[in-house]
């Protein structure tokens, strides 16, 4: 080999090893604003080298004017530069006392996320919190409101701590234990649990339509995916296509029903209080399914042939599609009733109208609390989040002459409000 070929294949060899060790120092660099270090470093260390060769552009493309500065910069300088990179960010990198969101880009207003039922009620809160906090700030922003349904929103609020994460998760359940452990796992160990009021699932029809009287036992022979059969005393598919062949008083029209999605709390409280209330303990379903989990499972399936008809987080579109289909039913929040009374009228369950006060009273079998959680981890990171909570839970917010019940929140009473503020200005204060 002549050395005028090995040097060019030694300079070309030279140039290959400086542009990789180039793109090494700035994807350490870059790493500093990403969320997982490791695997960022490792796969541009570990493949640069193979992608470069093959003259790949590979991870993020970088910055012109940094290439060119780094250009400049001796090799050997190039390797220290590298060597006190990784030097001080590796040992970072599983260090949870090192917060990486300060390199992130930082958002100016609260976030919220989760049930269709508590998202307009948070709405208003955020409107008024606005309002007032635009009095001494012209720059305020209102806080976002997501509505994502309870469990996506409880999913989205425990994946992890920082600004790209929600402050508040609005709930129609109470968070489970599963999404409580995922909090912790990903880093939100200080979870609050707020009790905003109560409210009722109603069932609904057009106000021009027939108003309807109905027992649980008859919504869940009318909902259920597999139902005991009387006659044989067997657990079968549901065949009942119209409300009269449950019970021959029932209008002779088709079932249609109108309701929420899995991820709905909503959903998972109906399916508490009607159908697993209706069908666990019926001698049938024992029978036919001894195993308890099992049968729980069961009890809790809507029928899929299209008389049950999932709408999204949306509740305003199930209104809508009442108004489309006067002899259809609809599934939703007691607040959507309220606000389109002159659309809309309930239907009677266990022969009790949902209202204000068989609600409050429990006499409405269909009642239910609702929450707001907030991430403790957060209050430093969103200082306006304390305002914010004690907005929530103020009196002229939540208390019986509070701006939400005239949106159809049912107030808690004296007594659970004060504990509510109680415990909650405490978390407040030590969180300081």
């Amino acid at each position: 080999m002549k050395g005028g070929s090995f040097f060019a294949i030694f300079d070309y060899t030279k140039k290959i090893a400086e542009t990789i060790l180039f793109k090494i120092v700035m994807q350490s660099l870059i790493a500093l604003f990403c969320k997982d270090f490791s695997k960022i470093a490792h796969i541009c260390f570990f493949l640069g080298f193979f992608f470069e060769l093959a003259q790949v552009e590979f991870c993020n493309s970088q910055n012109q004017k940094l290439t060119n500065m780094i250009g400049k910069i001796s090799t050997v300088k190039k390797f220290i530069i590298l060597a006190a990179i990784l030097a001080v960010v590796m040992p970072l990198q599983d260090s949870s006392a090192f917060d990486f969101n300060i390199f992130k880009s930082k958002r100016n207003y609260l976030y919220a996320v989760g049930s269709s039922t508590v998202s307009p009620f948070m709405a208003s809160v955020s409107e008024e919190f606005n309002r007032t906090e635009s009095l001494t700030n012209p720059d305020a922003i209102t806080p976002v409101v997501e509505s994502d349904g309870s469990t996506g929103g409880f999913r989205m609020f425990c994946s992890g701590v920082g600004y790209e994460y929600p402050d508040f998760a609005n709930a129609s359940r109470l968070m489970r234990e599963n999404e409580m452990e995922d909090c912790h796992r990903n880093g939100a160990k200080e979870i609050v649990e707020i009790k905003i009021g109560y409210d009722g699932i109603v069932l609904a029809n057009s106000l021009g339509s027939k108003k309807m009287k109905l027992t649980k036992e008859q919504i869940f022979l009318a909902l259920a995916e597999k139902i005991y059969d009387a006659k044989t005393g067997q657990v079968i598919s549901n065949p009942y296509q119209n409300w009269n062949e449950i019970d021959a008083s029932l209008p002779k029209k088709k079932i249609k029903v109108y309701g929420p999605p899995l991820t709905s709390g909503t959903r998972d409280v109906f399916a508490d209080i009607v159908l697993e209330e209706v069908c666990f303990m019926a001698k049938e379903f024992i029978t036919a399914l001894p195993d308890r989990d099992v049968r729980r499972r069961q009890c809790r399936k809507i029928r899929t042939d299209g008389n049950f008809v999932e709408s999204g987080e949306n509740d305003n579109l199930i209104v809508q599609k009442l108004k489309e289909n006067p002899d259809a039913l609809g599934i939703f929040g007691f607040n959507f009733l309220v606000v389109n009374k002159n659309i809309i009228q309930a239907v009677k369950i266990e022969n009790i109208d949902p209202s204000f006060e068989t609600i409050a009273s429990k006499k409405y079998e269909l009642a239910r609390p609702l929450f707001v959680y907030f991430k403790k981890e957060h209050l430093n990171l969103m200082p306006q989040m304390r305002n914010f909570v004690k907005e929530i839970i103020s009196e002229e917010t939540i208390g019986k002459k509070g701006y939400l019940i005239h949106s159809g929140l049912i107030a808690l009473s004296d007594k659970e409000l004060q504990e509510v503020r109680r415990n909650t200005l405490a978390q407040l204060r030590e969180a300081k």
